[in-house]
Formats: structure tokens, sequence, C-alpha cells
């Protein structure tokens, strides 16, 4: 059975199946690849590696100011503990 694919006459041109998405919300799939840094982020990640190379925390704040977060919101937090980290 072909699963994730319409069979809706409506969807179906010259016998190809059309994958199904969701009308009302379009970015559904758009975060389900995996985070980069073994699925904890850059952000997480460079405040884990930090605490032994704090220049680490200086280069996730310019990233963090850069607005960064923009290309994958789930980046947000850790990159903004680092900022936190570089001003304490």
């Amino acid at each position: 059975m072909n699963e994730g694919y319409s069979t809706d006459a409506m969807n179906q041109r010259e016998g190809d199946y059309v994958p199904i998405r969701d009308a009302e919300n379009v970015q559904l799939g758009m975060f389900d690849k995996p985070l980069p840094c073994f699925g904890c982020g850059i952000g997480w990640f460079s405040l884990l590696l930090g605490f032994v190379f704090p220049l680490i925390w200086y280069f996730s704040a310019i990233l963090y100011f850069g607005k960064y977060y923009n290309k994958d919101p789930r980046e947000r937090s850790g990159l903004a503990a680092c900022a936190i980290a570089v001003s304490i």
C-alpha cells in the first residue's frame, strides 16, 4: 500500500500519485529533519563546548544577535543561553 500518497481523483494527474500535504499548515514538514551537532542544535552544543573553549560563546552570541534562529526557530533557546553566558 502506498502510504503518504493521495488516491483522490482530484489530486491525480495522468496516473501519478501526489504527496499528501496539509492545506492549513504549510510548514508541517519544515522541521522534520534533526538539528545539527548531534541533534541538540548549534546553540546548546556551543553552550556545552563553551565551558572548555569560552570563545565559542561569543560566536554563538553573534549568531543570536544576527538572528540566525530565523532559519530554524528551534535554535533560538540555545543561542540565547550562549548570549546570557557571555554577559555573565
